[in-house]
């Protein structure tokens, strides 16, 4: 179809748009292995398979936003099926008569080989495929354009305090949207264009090209002199553009189309709750923990940048954004990819940025504000980690002596000192067990099956220490072999290692390994999901290798073996449950708090937000110790509005259905920061935060139980009336 002068500018360009593409793309390698080492990955081909396919099945893009990302997966076929389309269409270009409309019917005088193709109708079935895929990728980004232009979605802004690059600030995320965004309309729809004039140039309609076909009669009646040289201009438009387009995908955000599915393939492979180490393995002495400029991240990190589809469902999901702070993941990844861009060739050549990451891709405020509630890293369609950047530059801030938050220092000095952040002596630790008409074994001096490491906020605080009295009857009750540490245990250091004191965390691990190694037990329990994160994800890097079971597995498992029995059935109670982030996204234990409910004759709904997505409780990452408390609606604020919502809640306990109305927990933290807000929010006579522990007390309480039950109910129905 192409002249020889055709042909030959052809190959021209190919060659040196291809060779400049080439050393850009050798350019982003360069800047991404000039991070700092990451732990070794392993059986990377099923990694890689697994990767391809969930992406070419867009997977990941559907766990959020249904609708706009069946309009993005249009776009992702149309465009994807197009790497094929081009290949034929270069074909169309440089072999004569190589024309694949009705069928491919001339291929066979052409290609004899290729007669088996188009005898069993794939050149057909390919026909149909591009031309349904040509309309669906242009309708997918008319849609994109006009919801990124016209539909003002709040989702792609960013809070007013949120520092962000100033090609960020002047629009250049919407300038390079509209620049891809045009592209496509003009490539595909001139690939299309072109299919239509064919059909109008035969004058003959082709069933399996419905659109175009349509679209033909548009072009009826052109001379052929017209039709010839439109053919031709729209074959320069849908593959010399792409070529001409070719080098800019270095500095699109759209890279992310051959950058995603490479970096799901490598992402993290340890557990959620696992994080990596401040300084990499093998490191030499002088390198400092954590990270100050961006080679100082691992180079995941650095690919996270040119993943990243500046998309901003991470900060759909950040507690710490919805309450306005200055703290956004998406301008994270967004600021350190305008850094490469600002310094590509510099970075490219071996320079090392002298950029503070405090200045340039996020702010000291917004390093603080983070819960490490992972909800930014679990809902990224592409991998993404931002939260391991935040982790890695707090540690270096902790490192070099940095200005943190009063009330951040105090708990961390108590830590240091008593082993707690409530500063208190460790022989308080365990006040809370002398009420008890029993004694609880100490395991460093005799044996029990289990280690119940209670941790600080269920041994210290004391809206939560009735609760921790209350587990230690109901596991006595059900004849459980269990020990305490009393004064022996420390803080597990879970917090204390995602604020980024590294050698405190190492020193409160240490203390506790030795407290494990004089004791004489066989598996740990923990009410503290905090705690079973660092125990059960941590340590074992440390040499403590047990198994670590939360409270309400072992509480579950009580009930289904029949060593705990329900008496009293809580259909008085409509309720709600609330997945803490280190018992469900951390260690997806999501079943046994919602069996246990179940066992227990509850009224159960779940809210919109739960499980894999739940929200949440704004205490994690340190949030709990701050001296002074972020404007805006607190997290847990927003929660218990969601909950009340979810239960149609009015007022508690009144009218025709005098049920209880509950928040359940199952978070010693997460019994502080809900009940604060149910205070805070005015909503004390709608609805309750029980502990699920309280639910199982009532529950097999007997006789005694049931009846101070009835009488509550009873009473509520007198107040109703």
């Amino acid at each position: 179809m192409l002249t020889p002068t055709e042909q030959i500018i052809f190959i021209f360009m190919l060659l040196g748009v291809g060779g400049l593409t080439a050393y850009l793309f050798y350019s982003i390698y360069k800047i991404i292995s000039s991070g700092r080492a990451a732990p070794p990955l392993s059986n990377l081909v099923p990694k890689f398979i697994t990767a391809f396919v969930d992406v070419l099945l867009q997977k990941p893009m559907f766990r959020t936003r249904p609708i706009l990302s069946t309009f993005h997966a249009f776009i992702f076929f149309g465009f994807s099926f197009y790497f094929l389309v081009n290949v034929t269409d270069v074909l169309e270009g440089f072999v004569p008569g190589f024309e694949l409309i009705y069928g491919g019917r001339g291929l066979v005088e052409v290609t004899p080989a290729l007669a088996p193709l188009v005898n069993l109708g794939l050149v057909n079935l390919f026909n149909l495929t591009a031309d349904i895929l040509s309309v669906l990728t242009l309708l997918g980004m008319v849609v994109f354009l006009i919801r990124r232009f016209r539909g003002q979605d709040k989702r792609l802004r960013f809070n007013e305090s949120v520092l962000l690059h100033p090609k960020v600030k002047k629009s250049w995320i919407f300038i390079d949207s509209t620049i891809v965004g045009v592209f496509i309309l003009i490539h595909v729809g001139s690939r299309f264009t072109g299919q239509a004039l064919r059909l109008a140039e035969a004058g003959q309609s082709d069933l399996f090209m419905p659109f175009a076909s349509l679209y033909a009669n548009l072009f009826t009646g052109l001379s052929e002199a017209a039709s010839t040289g439109s053919i031709h201009l729209s074959w320069w438009l849908a593959i010399g553009l792409i070529l001409l387009f070719l080098p800019y995908f270095a500095r699109s955000k759209h890279i992310h189309l051959m950058v995603a599915p490479i970096n799901i393939a490598l992402g993290k492979q340890n557990a959620r709750g696992t994080l990596d180490p401040s300084v990499p393995a093998e490191a030499p002495p002088e390198v400092e923990p954590g990270a100050k400029v961006i080679q100082d991240l691992a180079w995941p990190r650095l690919l996270d940048s040119y993943a990243c589809i500046m998309c901003n469902r991470c900060n759909d999901v950040c507690p710490a954004h919805s309450q306005g702070s200055s703290l956004s993941p998406a301008a994270i990844e967004i600021n350190k990819r305008y850094l490469f861009n600002e310094d590509f060739f510099t970075l490219a050549g071996g320079a090392i940025s002298q950029k503070p990451l405090t200045e340039h891709v996020i702010s000291p405020e917004a390093v603080w504000s983070c819960t490490t509630c992972y909800a930014c890293v679990r809902v990224c369609p592409v991998g993404n980690e931002p939260m391991a950047d935040i982790i890695d530059i707090r540690r270096r801030m902790i490192n070099d002596g940095d200005e943190i938050d009063t009330g951040i220092q105090s708990a961390l000095e108590s830590l240091g000192k008593n082993g707690n952040w409530f500063n208190k002596g460790s022989r308080a630790r365990a006040k809370w067990a002398k009420d008890l008409d029993f004694k609880i074994k100490d395991v460093t001096k005799e044996s029990a099956e289990y280690l119940w490491f209670v941790g600080d906020t269920a041994s210290f605080d004391a809206r939560v220490t009735p609760l921790t009295q209350t587990v230690a009857k109901v596991l006595q009750q059900a004849g459980v072999d269990y020990g305490i540490l009393y004064k022996e245990e420390k803080n597990s250091g879970n917090d204390v290692r995602r604020v980024g004191e590294e050698g405190l965390f190492e020193m409160l691990v240490e203390d506790n390994l030795a407290a494990f190694g004089k004791s004489q037990f066989q598996q740990i329990m923990t009410t503290d999901p905090h705690s079973l994160n660092a125990l059960r994800n941590e340590y074992p890097q440390y040499g403590g290798m047990w198994r670590v079971h939360h409270y309400s597995s072992i509480l579950l498992e009580l009930f289904e073996s029949g060593r705990l029995q329900v008496k009293n059935k809580l259909g008085h109670y409509r309720a709600t449950y609330h997945d803490p982030c280190y018992l469900g996204r951390y260690n997806r234990g999501y079943e046994a708090p919602r069996k246990l409910l179940e066992l227990l004759g509850v009224q159960f709904t779940e809210m919109p937000r739960n499980k894999e997505n739940s929200y949440c409780c704004g205490a994690g990452g340190g949030q709990i110790w701050l001296g002074t408390t972020p404007e805006g609606e607190r997290p847990a604020e927003n929660r218990i509005r969601e909950a009340l919502s979810t239960l149609s809640v009015s007022t508690n306990g009144a009218g025709p259905t005098p049920e209880k109305v509950l928040f359940v927990v199952a978070c010693p933290k997460d019994v502080v920061m809900y009940t604060d807000a149910v205070k805070t929010t005015g909503n004390e006579d709608k609805i309750e935060v029980r502990d699920i522990i309280q639910l199982v007390e009532e529950a097999i309480g007997g006789a005694e139980a049931q009846i101070q039950a009835v009488e509550e109910s009873s009473s509520e129905l007198k107040v109703a009336a």
